[in-house]
């Protein structure tokens, strides 16, 4: 969705900016380039780090910059709206804060995962940014719309952790009652075939499974042909299978431009389906980056193998940072891999299953949570 920005000085030299025919929504008075820097950052594009980024964004010269312009002097612009722009939002039940101060936009398609611990305030923020909440303070734009606005609705799929649907419908039935609530749904047929739900989707949802209910509720998800995709903990319930393929879907609409935001418990799903990760921790963002560069904020390997050697020896061990049972292996953390696996082979004759990786994002989620608990 392109819409069409004039900005310019008035004769009170004052910055402003309108939206198509729509009046004024914001002025900023003649100052610093500062000033714009960081109205275009908040309101448009909060990839913006310099004025020649707006420049370079709108395609416009520098010179349209200039404060010193007496007279006014539009100039039209254009910018795709941010499918979700969220900035310094606050929730608080009671004396607990939930979410304090979050700040991030999602600014074109991919799948964008925000994980935390429980508690950590990822199901307030989303049922924020669905309308489902009322915030304290702050503000949510979804393709330019308040949050539960229809315009706004009619371009989102939503997929929550517990819901709540019609238990004597069908699942036909249910996919047909939500695909009349969107302009452009996608054919019925063809979203059951594309989650394979044929074998149960003529049986009441109250018949179902948790798994088949699980899918039937991620068909609705899909059914209304969303520019937004919110899945909430998918695939919850479901077997090896069925989760692979639900993947397999997610990066399909990707690949059609769609934007999914994605939460999850499971951080082997965040690593294979996410370009950008958002940690929240006590009400606040603690990390937002891919999963290589939060991986990469931890130093050192880790090795995993069988060994009998007790937790107080391998803390003696050059190179030595921590340690963690899985199983029957055992995962050494360590800043000199070499140096570790030396005095490991040279004590230890019987061990068996040796592995050398990278920090798994795992590893690196669990340190983040930690230093912020």
């Amino acid at each position: 969705m392109v819409k069409s920005y004039a900005w310019g000085l008035s004769e009170n030299n004052t910055l402003y900016v309108r939206a198509g025919d729509n009046p004024c929504f914001e002025h900023i008075p003649r100052g610093a380039h500062l000033h714009i820097l960081k109205f275009f950052k908040t309101i448009f594009m909060p990839s913006v780090n310099k004025i020649d980024d707006i420049c370079h964004l709108f395609g416009c010269d520098r010179h349209l910059t200039n404060l010193g312009m007496e007279h006014l002097n539009t100039h039209k612009l254009s910018c795709r709206t941010s499918p979700l722009v969220v900035t310094a939002l606050k929730k608080t039940y009671a004396k607990v804060t939930a979410l304090n101060d979050v700040s991030f936009s999602l600014d074109g398609s991919g799948v964008t995962a925000i994980l935390g611990p429980n508690g950590a305030g990822k199901t307030t923020l989303i049922n924020c940014v669905l309308g489902l909440v009322k915030k304290d303070s702050g503000d949510i734009s979804v393709f330019g719309h308040e949050p539960g606005q229809m315009k706004a609705r009619r371009r989102v799929g939503v997929m929550l952790q517990d819901t709540d649907l019609p238990d004597l419908l069908t699942g036909r039935e249910l996919l047909a009652l939500f695909a009349s609530y969107y302009p452009s749904s996608l054919d019925i047929e063809d979203v059951i075939s594309l989650t394979d739900t044929a074998s149960f989707i003529g049986k009441r949802y109250k018949k179902l499974s948790g798994g088949q209910k699980r899918r039937v509720q991620f068909a609705l998800a899909i059914i209304g042909n969303p520019d937004v995709l919110f899945l909430d903990e998918p695939t919850t319930g479901l077997d090896t299978d069925a989760r692979k393929a639900l993947w397999d879907i997610v990066r399909a609409f990707v690949a059609q431009g769609k934007t999914i935001v994605l939460t999850t418990h499971y951080l082997e799903e965040a690593d294979a389906l996410a370009d950008r990760i958002i940690v929240i921790g006590n009400g606040k963002i603690i990390a937002d980056a891919s999963a290589d560069d939060i991986r990469n904020r931890m130093s050192g390997s880790v090795i995993r193998c069988q060994t009998r050697l007790s937790a107080s020896a391998l803390a003696k061990l050059d190179g030595y940072l921590d340690t963690d049972k899985v199983g029957r292996f055992t995962d050494i953390r360590t800043q000199d891999s070499a140096a570790t696996l030396r005095q490991l082979l040279a004590q230890d004759d019987t061990l068996s299953d040796l592995t050398i990786s990278r920090p798994r994002l795992e590893d690196a989620f669990s340190e983040l949570t930690s230093d912020d608990a």
